[in-house]
């Protein structure tokens, strides 16, 4: 397969192609034909192409279709095998060489059908040069098919695909990382911290335990989708009745995906709902929005601990990855929690558009489907790069300014809260305000105005009492 070869000197730059329009010039070296190039010149909107993840599942299914088809006999067992052939070709090609033959603006008819008939050009046109004769991308590429059962398909495959072999890896690291650093860190006690004022101690072990706690949660409500998504609409054809399509096609298309995927995936026993209405696609963008409200909380933790070196809190030093000011020598800023949050918000925005992507279904089409897979890649895609660098370029090698936490706890008005059972509310806060407007120790004040022994309030008082080790 060529990615647009260069074109051989005097040859003409176009080729004239048809469809049941009539005929369009197409560029001499694509391997698409009329279809895809009336789309090209039909939605110029963004520029942007749909996610080579879904094309790449989009060619696995029509690979497997085939091979279906062959099987049962409603293609003839040579062109099947051309076509299953032509499809793993494509497949073979690095991103940029399979994506110029997939021009098609994410921007296009809502049912996907502008794709779907450039992927049927494009494997029409390979299979015709290894059977050595015409092979119809209607006919013979997209027997038993539709756009409106096979594009929904693509989605769902795409992103179970990338929910399992990108995002979950990257999450699981991040969370072992999170865990990983617990225990380096848990002799280290912190202020913390309600309304963003402060409160009891807490040990940073219990801090990152908490994040891992979020992160598990995450997790779960991510695997918890990830079934429903391997359940395909294939074999539904235009509406959802299977209308042209055999019987036996789209368990026989599932078994060999499942057998070159390693997903468990079967056809749905009403494809009509998962072409009319896209609410596990909805449910999937849910679990990533989740996620990505967990990100954005670990990432502002880790900002407001960074703060400073001087006025800010100062509690841990995030690793100096570049200069932070084109003007303020020496300053060095959070870039990587700065990063996160920044893809924290995209995904959350995304989640908007599939919410309202998600119940455009009408009747038996749902028909913002390329929006819906462009969008749900790019969330995935997104927090599978995030995670990782939040990782490795944050959390791993943090410092904890054990010096700096000591002094502040030890001056901390809050700890007069372990004197409530003792003396009552009303006293340990007059204790508290005393202490901060003295400049003093809870401990001094405590002695100085109780008649609790000293040793039994350097117990109580102690942040490692008031942390505990939960």
């Amino acid at each position: 397969m060529s990615a647009l070869p260069p074109r051989p000197p005097g040859a003409p730059l176009v080729r004239l192609e048809h469809d049941a329009m009539g005929a369009v010039e197409v560029p001499a070296q694509a391997l698409y034909g009329a279809e895809t190039q009336r789309a090209v010149q039909n939605f110029p909107l963004s520029g942007r192409r749909l996610p080579v993840a879904f094309i790449r599942a989009l060619l696995m299914i029509k690979g497997a279709a085939a091979a279906a088809n062959g099987g049962l006999e409603v293609l003839p067992a040579a062109l099947a095998v051309a076509i299953e052939e032509a499809c793993d070709e494509a497949l073979s090609q690095a991103d940029e060489a399979l994506m110029v033959q997939f021009p098609v603006d994410v921007f296009q008819t809502g049912s996907g059908t502008s794709t779907h008939m450039n992927a049927n050009e494009v494997v029409a046109t390979l299979a015709s040069r290894r059977a050595g004769h015409a092979v119809h991308p209607n006919d013979h590429v997209n027997a038993g098919q539709s756009s409106n059962d096979v594009i929904p398909s693509a989605l769902r495959l795409a992103a179970a695909l990338a929910l399992k072999k990108s995002l979950l890896p990257a999450l699981v690291h991040l969370r072992n990382t999170v865990l990983a650093k617990a225990p380096q860190v848990h002799d280290e006690l912190k202020t913390g911290r309600t309304h963003l004022m402060d409160a009891l101690p807490v040990r940073f072990s219990q801090v990152l335990e908490a994040w891992a706690f979020q992160l598990r949660s995450a997790e779960r409500h991510l695997r918890q989708v990830l079934p429903a998504l391997q359940s395909l609409p294939l074999g539904g054809t235009a509406v959802g009745t299977g209308v042209n399509a055999h019987p036996a096609m789209a368990a026989e298309a599932c078994r060999l995906l499942t057998r070159r995927t390693g997903l468990v995936l079967q056809p749905s026993p009403r494809p009509m709902a998962l072409m009319s209405a896209q609410d596990d696609i909805v449910a999937a963008s849910g679990a990533l929005k989740v996620l990505a409200v967990t990100l954005m909380k670990i990432a502002n933790d880790l900002r407001w601990m960074n703060s400073g070196p001087i006025a800010g809190l100062g509690e841990i030093e995030l690793e100096p990855l570049q200069p932070g000011s084109s003007i303020m020598p020496g300053k060095v800023n959070p870039v990587v929690p700065e990063a996160v949050a920044m893809v924290a918000a995209q995904v959350m925005g995304h989640d908007t558009t599939l919410t309202i992507a998600g119940q455009s279904g009408s009747f038996e089409l749902n028909t913002m489907l390329p929006l819906m897979t462009a969008t749900l890649q790019d969330s995935i895609g997104l927090l599978s790069h995030a995670m990782p660098l939040l990782a490795d370029k944050a959390i791993a090698g943090f410092r904890v300014n054990g010096e700096h936490l000591r002094r502040m706890l030890a001056h901390q008005p809050m700890l007069a809260t372990a004197l409530n059972p003792l003396v009552g509310y009303a006293r340990a806060t007059a204790i508290a305000r005393q202490a901060w407007a003295e400049g003093r120790t809870v401990l001094d004040v405590a002695a100085s105005t109780t008649d609790l022994p000293e040793s039994l309030l350097r117990e109580l008082l102690d942040p490692v009492h008031l942390a505990g080790d939960a």
